[in-house]
């Protein structure tokens, strides 16, 4: 390879990781609960982990294509419907009226065909939830955590 060539490459490499760098920052400024994960996760990529009692655990990665994905367990189904219904509304995913707060157990899932991104809610019969959000552009999977911290922060002051 010539050397003007490897020399750009090595400044992509670089910026890519900053990229990733401040991709990480924004999630843990929307989820303070984030921490760096010592071992990642499918996404190939960074990987932040949290796991607080009483508000479930979960983690968020990179992939080697810029996406990122959530994937979320035992979250309060409360706290899980307040923020989606701030992020979607209610009944995008056939969930019902009242949102995924008065959903009934089952899963939830939709599909974007023009990006890929894949979401997928499974509300249990605990009143808890699981949440996935997969290969989404970072903007979305900030304002995703930061709804959810939010809902999650309401919780903890009621």
């Amino acid at each position: 390879m010539q050397p003007h060539v490897i020399e750009a490459l090595d400044y992509w490499r670089a910026t890519w990781e900053d990229q990733q760098a401040a991709a990480q920052d924004a999630f843990t400024a929307a989820f303070p609960a984030l921490d760096t994960a010592d071992h990642r996760c499918r996404c190939y990529g960074p990987t932040l982990r949290w796991e607080k009692a009483g508000e479930g655990s979960g983690r968020v990665c990179l992939d080697d294509h810029g996406r990122a994905t959530i994937e979320f367990e035992e979250v309060p189904k409360a706290a899980v419907g307040k923020a989606m219904e701030e992020i979607w509304g209610v009944d995008w995913f056939d969930e019902g009226p009242g949102g995924f707060a008065q959903a009934v157990p089952g899963e939830y899932t939709y599909e974007d065909e023009s990006t890929y991104a894949e979401y997928y809610i499974k509300v249990h019969d605990s009143g808890l939830a699981t949440v996935a959000v997969s290969y989404v552009k970072i903007e979305d999977i900030v304002t995703h955590l930061e709804a959810l911290e939010r809902a999650l922060a309401e919780q903890r002051t009621d």
